[in-house]
């Protein structure tokens, strides 16, 4: 680091417990009663899409999707940047730098050092990112990221849309952070990289949680932020992997992260008791309303819907040592239905699935996106995470079709959220014992082995009776008092799902594999 003032204190690799404690000392965040570190991250409670800025140069310029999600910046405008910010921390007493790694693959990792403003968030990264005994000592170039949230961009001066910047340098491999306390920002804008390079290497990148049998069985958990991506894969039953970025290679299934960011929003011992016993001494809560005696609040959503808690993988106890997995037998897409149309649970030909994977259809639920004041509302992400996969749509679904020609592995597209009406107007969302009871058909095979029938419109085949779920739920057109009102809403859905898939450029095998009414 080019710092001018040489007298600052470098924290290097510090372990947990020391990031822990300094943070508390520095006043960066609150003891709650259950040992974890409560921060707030201020007006900025999640990710800042309109302020992340990829520079355009000869990596990227044929290669990146531009638009308004890939903003362009040049080479100068980041390096002047970059420098500013290294600047800006120079004169602060100290700093922390932690030597990590994203990608559990050998073949395909990348080193990263870490450099923070405050103890806090390197605390963050050192959870969220793979550590190891020792600093990387291979051939490879590690990537930076330089994290000052207490610095403020100027727009007219540094090229930024607001006082925050994320800004990501592929031929540098550099990201720099600054005017934004959201920690979720590392994480994602690692994810955004290995969105890039893995894709140029044949590897899928996938926004999804995975975990396995006993006997080594995989399963994959797509979906946006509020899906139960998370509570779905943190099961006592199985194995976790990771709850949120994974490569799906030749050889089979790898964890991008060393940690999990787990939403806190109405989270209860009895209904995700692994994520409730890892919030402990180490954990970072980010954004909990803390009560006068120190309890947490998880039902409270003054400060944000999008409250996290972030904690390294070993507080899960039934973890893979190996943070990897073999090729999945399932392949499940979470989708949060406002409108009570979409079934509990489907059985997806290729087509299909490749289909669903481009259209990415969901609700923001306590959404992770600063700006978003509709609290509940439809979308289409492609990819169940259109922010991080900057490619061409057909990149990502092309590498899906290739995963899933060569395996084994069935998709199914399960729905989380309303049933018996839409959000608002009478329905109600599935309940957690409802969608674990689908799940758990899903990962036994059952519903393999038992009867289906095929819904018009959407043309998806369903099962007829699965144990532990009420026949009734499984044909959504069966579960409304007015059969008409059904009908109304299958048809909105319908046409949006229509005209979302018209932006891709896809073979009319897989066009007709989405919902029509001939």
């Amino acid at each position: 680091m080019a710092a001018t003032n040489t007298m600052i204190d470098q924290h290097i690799d510090l372990t947990r417990d020391e990031l822990f404690n300094i943070a508390l000392e520095r006043k960066e965040g609150r003891l709650c009663s259950n040992g974890a570190l409560a921060t707030e991250s201020g007006a900025r409670t999640g990710r800042s899409p309109k302020d992340r800025f990829i520079v355009k140069d000869d990596i990227t310029e044929k290669t990146v999707a531009w638009g308004n999600a890939n903003q362009p910046i040049s080479t100068n405008a980041f390096q002047a940047f970059w420098e500013r910010a290294e600047a800006y921390l120079s004169e602060k007493d100290d700093c922390f730098i932690s030597h990590l790694r994203v990608g559990a693959c050998e073949e395909n990792f990348l080193p990263v050092e870490v450099t923070t403003e405050t103890a806090y968030h390197n605390l963050f990264a050192h959870h969220m990112f793979i550590r190891t005994e020792q600093p990387y000592a291979g051939d490879k170039t590690p990537w930076k990221i330089l994290s000052v949230p207490f610095m403020l961009a100027e727009p007219a001066r540094d090229g930024s849309n607001s006082e925050a910047a994320i800004m990501v340098n592929f031929t540098s491999q550099q990201v720099v952070i600054a005017g934004t306390r959201y920690a979720g920002e590392m994480k994602k804008s690692m994810f955004t990289a290995l969105s890039f390079l893995l894709a140029g290497q044949g590897i899928l990148p996938m926004h999804c949680s995975a975990n396995a049998s006993k006997k080594g069985d995989t399963a994959l958990f797509f979906g946006l932020s509020g899906t139960g991506k998370t509570t779905l894969s943190a099961d006592p039953a199985r194995f976790l992997i990771g709850d949120d970025e994974h490569g799906w290679s030749e050889k089979g299934i790898f964890n991008l992260e060393g940690g999990c960011y787990a939403k806190c929003i109405d989270l209860s011992q009895e209904r995700e008791p692994m994520i409730w016993n890892a919030i402990r001494h180490g954990t970072i809560m980010e954004n909990v309303v803390l009560k006068p005696n120190g309890d947490p609040d998880y039902t409270d959503t003054s400060l944000t819907q999008n409250s996290r808690a972030a904690y390294p993988r070993d507080f899960i106890p039934n973890s893979v040592p190996s943070n990897q997995g073999q090729h999945p037998n399932a392949v499940v897409f979470l989708t949060c239905d406002l409108y009570g149309v979409l079934p509990p649970v489907s059985i997806l030909t290729k087509e299909q699935a490749a289909y669903h994977f481009l259209s990415g259809y969901t609700a923001l639920v306590g959404s992770t996106e600063v700006g978003s004041t509709a609290g509940v509302k439809p979308t289409f992400s492609m990819c169940f995470g259109a922010p991080f996969f900057i490619r061409d749509a057909h990149v990502y679904a092309d590498l899906l079709m290739k995963r899933l020609n060569e395996t084994d592995a069935t998709v199914y597209l399960v729905n989380t959220g309303w049933t018996q009406g839409p959000y608002g107007e009478g329905g109600k969302r599935f309940d957690i014992p409802t969608t674990r009871a689908v799940i758990d058909a899903v990962l036994s095979g059952e519903l393999l082995n038992t009867p289906t029938q095929t819904l018009t419109g959407f043309q998806l085949t369903v099962p007829t009776k699965i144990t532990g779920v009420d026949d009734a739920l499984l044909n959504p057109k069966t579960t409304w008092a007015h059969p008409e009102k059904y009908q109304e809403f299958e048809q909105l859905l319908m046409q949006q799902f229509s005209d979302n898939i018209k932006q891709f450029d896809v073979p009319e095998a897989v066009r007709r594999a989405g919902p029509h009414s001939d």
